[in-house]
């Protein structure tokens, strides 16, 4: 089973679940399955953490770079959140990790905004100027009130 796992993973999801439908519990390869389950759950940390960052990163252009506002900023705005929202329900215990995970998400989305425009680091707030509220509220930009419809 161990090999199996380490020359086709996809086979070896597809026989871990057919031994998992029929109830074949000493068939299983319970180090690889609890590795992989460990692992599905860091995934969605990591989700949430990537997309607060591209949310985070863009709020950061939207405040600071006004005069460059466009449809498609806003459009991302949304759809992070969104996103983020989608992710929540579905796994709603992620929420506790949201006051852990927007300080290196800030992090993220400040390297993103430095990537993406002529401002330096030392141009944006050293921690997130934005609360978690403010950031999940599909109405909130920062700066001037949003020129585009919801």
């Amino acid at each position: 089973m161990a090999e199996l796992y380490e020359v086709d993973f996809y086979a070896w999801t597809q026989e871990q679940a057919k031994f998992l439908r029929n109830s074949a519990w000493d068939c299983l390869d319970i180090a690889n399955l609890v590795e992989e389950i460990e692992s599905l759950g860091k995934q969605e940390r990591q989700e949430l953490r990537n997309r607060l960052g591209v949310l985070l990163g863009h709020l950061l252009k939207w405040e600071f770079q006004p005069y460059l506002r466009s449809k498609s900023w806003f459009s991302t705005l949304r759809e992070q959140r969104r996103r983020i929202r989608d992710l929540l329900d579905s796994s709603p215990s992620l929420k506790s990790y949201l006051p852990e995970v927007l300080e290196k998400a800030y992090q993220d989305g400040v390297d993103l905004a430095v990537r993406e425009t002529s401002f330096k680091y030392k141009d944006f707030p050293v921690q997130c100027p934005y609360s978690l509220e403010q950031v999940l509220n599909l109405e909130f930009f920062p700066g001037e009130e949003s020129i585009f419809e919801y």
